[in-house]
């Protein structure tokens, strides 16, 4: 089973990867564009493993760590992004547009690759004793 979140993160990453590229080879800001890529990628890379790795569990705590995972995300992001206001080293909406185009794409190959990959989510009945 952690095979195929695995396959999923590879696709993801990979599919994200592509897009950040386009992003930053038109992008002036590549700073910010870098920024955004590696904040995406390493928020929804790390709620990806911990929750294929609580699906080894049960599924009850795989839910329980997907809601988790979801709330700290949302906290660190503000924490990221408020901490990050006003800088001048960087383009801030830069980091912002590429952010939210990278999640779009991440998002879309995740449900891609879930509908493609054959994941049993009924546990098949054993034959014999």
């Amino acid at each position: 089973m952690l095979a195929k979140y695995a396959t999923i993160i590879r696709r993801a990453g990979a599919l994200t990867a592509i897009a950040a590229a386009i992003m930053v080879a038109v992008s002036a800001a590549l700073v910010g564009a870098l920024i955004g890529v590696a904040i995406v990628i390493v928020f929804f890379g790390i709620s990806v493993l911990v929750v294929g790795r609580a699906a080894r569990v049960s599924p009850q705590a795989m839910m329980v760590a997907a809601m988790v995972t979801y709330l700290v995300k949302i906290v660190l992001l503000a924490v990221v992004v408020s901490s990050l206001n006003g800088t001048t080293a960087f383009s801030t909406r830069t980091l912002g547009f590429v952010a939210i185009g990278c999640i779009l794409v991440w998002s879309a190959a995740q449900v891609i690759t879930a509908i493609k990959v054959k994941m049993l989510y009924v546990e098949p009945e054993r034959q014999g004793g």
